[in-house]
């Protein structure tokens, strides 16, 4: 299995995407790790790698701030372009970036190819619950808008991924809306509902954003606009609460004291709604496997990214997505 990783995308990149792949090289044998990137600047960082890494030079970088159409265009030797074609000519059977989330999915669809049958691709990131299962939940900001038909692929495409890559027999698909009852929300939903009664999937009708994290569905479905919004505002609640926790457990010395004991239940708690342990968020509905990582990815994170990528890649997730929609 050869995963091809954008070294240059991130905000800290290369350090992190090197560290990431060297760990994941060491990791695991049975993958070829191919870092794609400017040779020069790479080559120095990896003198020690395993056999199983290796660089492919590319000597340009998609940016945060470029457009990402035009970008992807016109930088036809950036590191995630070359990567995409890797996968696109079967040098590679997957790929992953943290770089810019747009120009990744104009990689994802002019250079890698949607699967047939898929009208757009969806982002599907986990997102933590209580319990500990996680929910997947697509589309999270891929297309800003979709059509009733959109949301029944995607809760397809999310069903095959937690079956296959998670395990999960006959996962539960929920529509994210404003009420459970099956009338409720907008012309969106209200189109999509009957449509995903059909499916050949486990759905348990309309979900609201208040039970997403109790764990009410192993898939969420939703557009881009209202899952974006989601997934930032829980984000960024999670972080609020963080901040103000650690503001009260230093204002004096007995909420130290308290600190101390609850710490480590604390650092519990932190990492099982810390994006980084999930690795990244799969583009599922393109004809190859493309995984994004976080921004922020760290070296950790990077190593999750491969592991997923690895799990996807060992179960044939993107073959059995296209099993799934040609009805063979």
């Amino acid at each position: 299995m050869k995963i091809a990783i954008d070294a240059m995308g991130g905000d800290h990149a290369p350090q992190s995407t090197v560290e990431g792949a060297l760990a994941a090289a060491k990791e695991w044998g049975d993958i070829e790790i191919i870092l794609v990137g400017d040779e020069q600047v790479l080559k120095p960082m990896v003198q020690d790698a395993p056999a199983n890494l290796r660089i492919h030079h590319a000597s340009e970088v998609i940016d945060a701030e470029d457009e990402p159409v035009k970008a992807v265009r016109r930088k036809k030797d950036a590191s995630m372009v070359v990567a995409g074609r890797l996968v696109r000519e079967g040098e590679a059977a997957a790929m992953i970036s943290a770089g810019n989330t747009g120009a990744l999915m104009t990689t994802g669809l002019l250079v890698v190819g949607r699967m047939e049958g898929i009208e757009r691709p969806a982002l599907a990131p986990m997102i933590p619950t209580l319990d500990g299962r996680g929910v997947l939940a697509l589309d999270l900001g891929a297309n800003m808008d979709a059509k009733p038909e959109h949301l029944a692929q995607y809760a397809l495409m999310g069903s095959v991924y937690r079956d296959k890559v998670h395990g999960i027999a006959k996962p539960r698909v929920g529509l994210l809306n404003v009420g459970t009852e099956a009338m409720k929300g907008n012309e969106l939903t209200k189109a999509a509902f009957p449509l995903l009664e059909a499916m050949p999937i486990n759905f348990v009708g309309n979900v609201e954003a208040r039970d997403v994290l109790t764990g009410a569905c192993d898939v969420l479905v939703c557009d881009g606009f209202a899952g974006n919004i989601l997934l930032k505002s829980l984000e960024g609640t999670a972080g609020a609460m963080f901040s103000i926790l650690k503001k009260e457990f230093s204002k004096s010395l007995k909420n130290k004291l308290a600190a101390a004991v609850l710490m480590p239940s604390l650092r519990g708690l932190k990492t099982m709604m810390d994006y980084k342990e999930h690795g990244g968020a799969p583009l599922l509905g393109l004809s190859g496997l493309v995984v994004k990582g976080h921004g922020s990815s760290d070296g950790g994170a990077i190593k999750n990214a491969v592991r997923q990528a690895r799990t996807a890649l060992q179960s044939s997730l993107t073959e059995s997505i296209a099993r799934e929609i040609s009805g063979k």
